[in-house]
């Protein structure tokens, strides 16, 4: 599913308003509608109590709109507008005009007691205080309100996005409403999908409010939800060689980890022949947790990190290969730094570059876009700041847009790891991640990843799918790992041992709790 901007979004009403004749009351009344449908299922309405609190926005109009339906279905609305009616303007001012003449109690907010015990006698409540476009911290009387709802333990819809989340970052302007239920309009837009806000949405519904597909899925939006890709199927007569053989240039005396989780979990997702040229001092220590890894011995420094006297015999092993994995855990000596940079702008095969890697070239990302196959590069957000010279708060407040950029600028295919792992590709496309979970925030989580991906390459997907699935097993393993574990203390390792299960529940199929998890929000 495409998920789309603040800015787009308007755009998309405007050109529904001035382009197909839709007015912006027909826009509201199926946004209210969608709302009181999802209200049904999993409320109830009939003979039951809501507190509708309505801004004065648009959004409050949508939510003026879920009250008259309510009120239709024979349920018990009572609307608090939290500032002043008077400014209502459009469809948000025809649709209090037209409750004006309902049997509706509508009350004007003066202060958070004026709904304190309505809050405390409703079945649920109702959120339409603030919509997508917030860009301002909640103060004053909204934000007493929003901590009243969230203490209130009631069920809670909120309408297009809960009140307070910035609808392009998915971060909370101060406080937020928390709720179970929400129904976005025309598509999910950033701050859905974004956490926290992805995580203060509940349940995820979306209505496209008569919007055509050519207008809510058009090409013009590059963002969207990182939907299944199939696995191909294990051919019957497959041989180690037929099924992937990477290289993988990792390591250093005082990086142990690294090395072993990029390579084995390559093998453990599914991958055939795993090479790791790591220095010769650590390679037998290597061998003794990962005998399957066919282990090359390198030169190394007097610190124990690559040496760059490695390079022509590297070269030659990556033209032996389907693809090469550079950087997890070879340090930050000077001399391997510049062993990598030199490998990335040579190597002619598929590189993904992870960990220390990435600080080798953030520098000189002239070597990655000479480059004329494809790359990958695998940043935390540490590592994101040096490669488009930002702060991590910078980058927090517009992921995707420093994502497209980036991957844009630059010609590769670059995977932001956090909360909902983004995916950008180098024409802009942005594809949001919705497997995982936070205790995978744990060293050597990334160099598993890097061992995925390279696994869905030589099990036969195209680059750009290799990436996108390799991210989905990596979180769905990470939380076949938490559902076994709980998700403090999950290790590396665990997310490594989980990922032949990963690799067969995806074969296999998902129970109906999975399914909903990582599919698109329901469309109403």
């Amino acid at each position: 599913m495409k998920v789309s901007s603040v800015k787009e979004m308007r755009a998309m009403d405007q050109y529904a308003i001035e382009n197909l004749w839709l007015p912006e009351e027909i826009l509201m009344e199926n946004a209210g509608m969608a709302s009181s449908i999802v209200l049904s299922r999993h409320v109830g309405i009939k003979n039951r109590k809501f507190a509708v609190l309505c801004g004065i926005g648009n959004n409050g109009g949508d939510g003026l709109v879920v009250a008259r339906k309510i009120l239709s279905n024979g349920g018990i609305p009572k609307v608090f507008i939290i500032g002043d009616p008077g400014k209502y303007k459009g469809a948000a001012k025809t649709n209090f005009d037209i409750l004006s003449r309902l049997p509706i109690d509508v009350q004007n907010v003066r202060s958070a007691k004026t709904v304190q015990k309505d809050i405390r006698h409703c079945h649920c409540i109702v959120d339409a205080i603030f919509g997508t476009g917030l860009d301002r911290e909640v103060d004053g009387l909204c934000r007493e309100v929003i901590e009243l709802v969230n203490s209130s333990g009631k069920n809670i819809l909120s309408i297009d996005i809960p009140s307070g989340v910035n609808g392009d970052t998915g971060q909370m302007m101060g406080i937020a409403v928390g709720g179970a239920l929400t129904v976005a309009f025309g598509l999910p837009k950033y701050g859905n999908m974004l956490y926290p806000g992805y995580g203060l949405c509940g349940k995820l519904y979306v209505s496209h409010i008569s919007f055509p597909p050519g207008l809510y899925d058009s090409d013009s939006i590059k963002v969207q939800t990182n939907s299944f890709i199939k696995l191909p199927p294990r051919d019957p007569n497959a041989h180690k060689g037929s099924v992937g053989d990477v290289l993988f240039i990792a390591g250093a005396s005082t990086y142990f980890g690294a090395p072993y989780f990029s390579a084995l979990s390559f093998l453990r997702a599914g991958g055939g022949y795993s090479r790791l040229a790591a220095p010769k001092s650590i390679a037998a220590l290597l061998a003794k947790r990962g005998a399957e890894i066919v282990f090359l011995p390198q030169k190394e420094t007097r610190e124990g990190a690559l040496s760059l006297e490695n390079k022509r015999q590297l070269l030659e092993l990556s033209e032996k290969v389907d693809m090469v994995a550079i950087g997890p855990g070879v340090s930050l000596h000077a001399s391997t730094q510049q062993l990598v940079r030199e490998l990335v702008e040579e190597i002619k095969k598929p590189i993904i570059i992870d960990g220390d890697g990435i600080t080798a070239i953030a520098h000189k990302m002239a070597v990655v876009k000479n480059r004329k196959a494809p790359t990958i590069l695998t940043p935390h957000m540490g590592e994101m700041a040096r490669i488009v010279k930002s702060s991590i708060s910078d980058i927090d407040r517009r992921k995707i847009e420093t994502l497209q950029n980036a991957s844009r600028e630059i010609g590769a295919f670059v995977v932001l790891k956090g909360a909902h792992s983004l995916i950008g590709a180098p024409d802009g496309r942005v594809f949001i991640n919705l497997s995982g979970n936070p205790g995978m925030a744990t060293a050597g989580s990334g160099d598993v990843l890097t061992g995925t991906i390279a696994a869905m390459f030589g099990l036969g997907l195209p680059v750009e799918e290799a990436v996108r699935k390799g991210v989905f097993i990596h979180g769905l393993a990470g939380d076949l790992a938490a559902s076994a574990k709980g998700e403090d203390g999950i290790t590396a390792q665990d997310i490594l041992e989980h990922l032949p299960m990963a690799m067969k529940t995806d074969r296999k199929g998902f129970d109906e709790d999975s399914l909903q998890k990582y599919s698109d929000p329901c469309v109403i």
